[in-house]
């Protein structure tokens, strides 16, 4: 059997499991965190590896007036998920790895990568993101979600059995390398502790490059605020 063909029997196999766990903190935590890095009522969405779709159905409940496009390499879990969100009108599925993905004239507003990327082998990213970059436009953001590698790491060698087919820690230079080249920047980059008090995963906003246009100063009250709250929080008197 070819390597695809055990990550699709995978997934397809794991898509029965993701039915039993419904909308847990992780899901929650992914969409509160898109929503601050702009998600709008009207943007179109591009989600990569969505699994039976339970992310998709939040980031679509958020776009009312715009809709998203769920992809994943698992048929079966796209055929699931087609049933369990088809009442979601804005919202639709479709069987891609991504290497195929072609979708001329069309332009996404985010892209969205929910814990999907350490489990695409990373000599396939280049061209991942040279695809995104051809359905992107100047104001595009990228978001991505992944465990941390520090802690993904230490599931290897402590608890392999909780891993997926693929599961790899990701570089996070390489990782940011790979999109800058296909056109964005690196706007946060932040490891946070959900489950786990180690710190177990990590999240990027990444926005399309373009020029700056202005320079606009903040107000100086604002940074006044600012600065006298810095000082209260460190005990800071002179």
């Amino acid at each position: 059997m070819e390597e695809k063909d055990k990550v699709v029997s995978f997934y397809d196999q794991f898509s029965e499991k993701q039915e039993k766990t419904g909308i847990n903190s992780r899901h929650l935590s992914i969409l509160d965190k898109v929503m601050k890095a702009g998600l709008k009522p009207h943007h179109r969405v591009l989600e990569v590896g969505c699994g039976i779709g339970t992310v998709s159905h939040l980031l679509a409940n958020q776009v009312k007036n715009g809709d998203v496009l769920a992809v994943d390499i698992s048929p079966e879990s796209i055929g699931k998920a087609q049933k369990i969100w088809a009442d979601q009108s804005n919202l639709q599925f479709e069987v891609s790895d991504m290497s195929d993905f072609s979708k001329p004239g069309q332009h996404y507003d985010f892209f969205v990568f929910p814990d999907v990327l350490e489990h695409i082998p990373v000599d396939q990213h280049r061209r991942l993101f040279q695809n995104i970059q051809a359905h992107s436009h100047q104001d595009s953001v990228i978001f991505v979600h992944i465990p941390s590698p520090r802690y993904l790491q230490w599931m290897i060698e402590n608890e392999p059995e909780k891993l997926q087919v693929i599961d790899q820690p990701l570089d996070s230079g390489d990782l940011i390398k790979s999109i800058s080249e296909a056109g964005f920047y690196l706007e946060k980059m932040e490891t946070y502790a959900l489950f786990y008090q180690e710190k177990d995963y990590q999240y990027f906003v990444f926005r399309a490059s373009k020029p700056l246009q202005k320079s606009t100063p903040r107000s100086k009250w604002e940074v006044l605020k600012e600065r006298i709250s810095i000082r209260l929080r460190n005990g800071i008197i002179n």
